[in-house]
């Protein structure tokens, strides 16, 4: 039998789910439109919002096991976009199982060789190519009102999911995602079940909370908490990478987006 820190290294390595980092484009609308405006207002708006300014974001990744209150794993990485396409990362701090820091590991490395993809990368884009979608009513998440849509996968890949969107009413940039991926990533996992926040920080559209419940085969549920607890936007990121990066932040900062902002975020436990 295949050991279990393997197994469980299979189907971590295979969840992250490549919404890219947005920057804020704010639409208003003044009444409801139908499914169909909903969905290419939504589209436009993922395909704006690239990011055009480097950004560090610093996560804290917590692995739990079956039936545990406390992670067995902690993990603290920070990572590092560069634009148009580059993402690298670091390790600052692993308490626990190593299991945690080679998961994160293998999550991370797939995040940079998807960024490297860029704006032509669309596996995961919330679109009509990937998805069906089914209009659900309006709702509001954190304050912020929201049209909830249905996910529908077309394709069976690891990353879609089934199940629903939030949609910010004023942007039309996705809030929150969560559902089933549509396929598991090995025949170790049974489902997976995960719930994806993103919100603007400092400007940048980001991916702030991650949270993943993998029913592994012999080993029951297994949860990988995702958090952003602290970012950087701007110039004072490119600064520590090279002078070329600093010229195109510069240019970027000239268009009208803000040098260096620094973002402390709140803890969710």
């Amino acid at each position: 039998m295949v050991n279990s820190p393997k197994r469980l290294k299979i189907w971590l390595a295979g969840m992250l789910l490549a919404v890219p980092a947005l920057a804020q484009q704010p639409a208003a609308t003044t009444s409801r439109p139908e499914l169909a405006l909903i969905v290419e207002r939504m589209q436009q708006a993922q395909a704006a919002a690239w990011p055009i300014v480097s950004y560090e974001v610093v996560r804290e990744y917590r692995l739990f096991g079956e039936k545990s209150p406390a992670p067995t794993s902690d993990v603290v990485a920070e990572v590092d976009y560069l634009p148009p396409d580059s993402k690298s990362f670091v390790i600052q701090k692993r308490v626990g199982s190593s299991r945690g820091e080679d998961v994160v590991r293998r999550i991370l490395q797939h995040e940079s060789q998807m960024s490297t993809r860029g704006r032509s990368w669309s596996a995961a884009a919330i679109d009509a190519h990937n998805y069906s979608f089914s209009y659900m009513g309006e709702t509001t998440l954190n304050g912020n009102p929201c049209y909830l849509l249905g996910l529908e996968p077309r394709h069976k890949e690891p990353e879609l999911i089934r199940g629903r969107v939030w949609v910010d009413q004023q942007s039309y940039l996705v809030r929150h995602i969560e559902g089933q991926m549509a396929k598991n990533p090995s025949w170790w996992v049974k489902r997976v079940d995960v719930k994806l926040d993103f919100a603007d920080v400092g400007g940048a559209w980001l991916q702030t909370n991650m949270e993943a419940v993998a029913d592994v085969r012999f080993l029951g549920n297994q949860t990988l908490k995702a958090q952003t607890v602290d970012a950087r936007v701007g110039d004072m990121v490119a600064q520590k990478n090279t002078p070329g990066t600093r010229r195109a932040n510069r240019r970027a900062a000239r268009r009208g987006v803000p040098a260096t902002v620094l973002v402390p975020l709140p803890r969710r436990d």
